[in-house]
């Protein structure tokens, strides 16, 4: 089946397969779901639908030679954008073109694969990448010619919502009035961050997360015990690539994990505590060495921990789904320190955080500051 890389979904890859059999296929569509709930492999299948003709969809045999081309991401009316930045391979001017073969193995391997993962595959992951005015004149100039192949054209352009203003504004008029049987499919995680005048010109389509059960099932399918599969399941909370992570222990969270606690018990050792203190400032050292998308990645970790602790102290357990792996911190035992008195504080201060280092802020002053503040947060008492 055309879909069968896809899990779960019946209800969209149905509507989606309905639009193109009865031809009422929008020409700019907005694909939005939290990371690993497979937008991206869906996208890939819709595509292959629409560019084989709807042969092969459930019969492979009908036209082999379509399908091959698309599975091989080598169709030549399939085009990508993706957010890219320069590197040791490309030195100035990076635009997609230059990362296929990259990006082509990394959905091979990874096809519900986050945008870390991807700025780590191709060397990146120190820098935040964008889709830039370079990329937008590509695909400007790519899109205005004819098909290869006389149907569709589709354009997919994974995290939308890294287009800079410049580039949004080049493929304003191309959303507006795009050339005859051209789709574009833009696929994003944080709706909110595309500009209003390309959202209201996309059909707009929302993913949930995964149903527990469905990456269950996927994981069993890959050979995991049903009882390890299910706790995975669990944890992984509707994303299946973080639920891949957790299998072979590469999950970026598992780091994080680490950074948290050792944050956490810092700043508990720090109200009055000078030599605590200079363990808040060499943790904010070690941290702002990294990248800013793994720093950003980490301030998210420490927002969802947060909230995970809140649901904890007012007993809505059947809502917590973290765990922590390392010995020696106990969530439950953490979460009486976050409540009604500091919760939107805490929040308020991670996510403030979030915005500077996005904004290229000093990174050491940035985790600093946020760390001094925490402590006293942590400190405050609830009512």
């Amino acid at each position: 089946m055309l879909f069968k890389n896809v899990l779960g979904l019946e209800h969209i890859k149905n509507h989606l397969v309905t639009t193109a059999e009865t031809g009422r296929v929008a020409h700019a569509q907005l694909f939005v779901g939290p990371e690993g709930s497979g937008v991206l492999p869906m996208a890939l299948a819709y595509a292959q639908y629409l560019l084989c003709n709807n042969t092969g969809g459930e019969n492979e045999g009908n036209n082999q030679a379509c399908n091959s081309k698309c599975a091989s991401l080598t169709h030549p009316d399939l085009h990508f954008a993706f957010p890219v930045s320069n590197s040791d391979k490309i030195k100035t001017h990076a635009v997609s073109d230059h990362f296929l073969e990259e990006w082509r193995q990394f959905i091979k391997e990874q096809p519900y694969g986050n945008l870390f993962d991807w700025y780590r595959y191709i060397g990146i992951e120190k820098k935040q990448g964008q889709i830039g005015v370079d990329e937008a004149q590509d695909v400007v100039k790519k899109l205005s010619l004819k098909s290869y192949e006389g149907g569709y054209k589709v354009l997919i352009i994974w995290m939308a919502e890294k287009m800079n203003i410049s580039a949004a504004n080049k493929l304003l008029k191309l959303i507006e009035e795009p050339p005859n049987k051209t789709v574009l499919l833009l696929l994003a995680e944080e709706e909110e961050q595309i500009i209003n005048t390309i959202r209201s010109r996309c059909q707009i389509l929302h993913f949930p997360p995964l149903a527990e059960q469905v990456i269950g099932n996927a994981l069993i399918e890959r050979g995991v015990a049903s009882a390890e599969a299910y706790t995975i399941a669990q944890e992984a909370n509707g994303n299946f690539n973080k639920a891949l992570d957790l299998l072979n222990k590469d999950s970026e969270d598992l780091v994080f994990e680490r950074w948290f606690v050792q944050w956490v018990r810092s700043a508990f050792k720090a109200k009055g505590n000078k030599s605590a203190i200079q363990e808040l400032i060499l943790w904010s050292d070690e941290v702002a060495k990294t990248g800013r998308e793994v720093q950003k990645q980490f301030l998210n970790y420490c927002l969802t921990m947060m909230r995970q602790a809140l649901l904890l102290n007012y007993k809505a357990d059947e809502l917590v789904y973290t765990k922590i792996h390392m010995q020696g911190f106990d969530l439950g035992k953490f979460a009486p320190f976050v409540h009604e008195n500091n919760i939107l504080e805490i929040v308020e201060e991670l996510e403030k955080a979030i915005f500077h280092v996005e904004r290229n802020g000093n990174s050491k002053i940035i985790f600093t500051d946020l760390s001094i503040k925490l402590t006293r947060l942590l400190h405050a008492k609830a009512a």
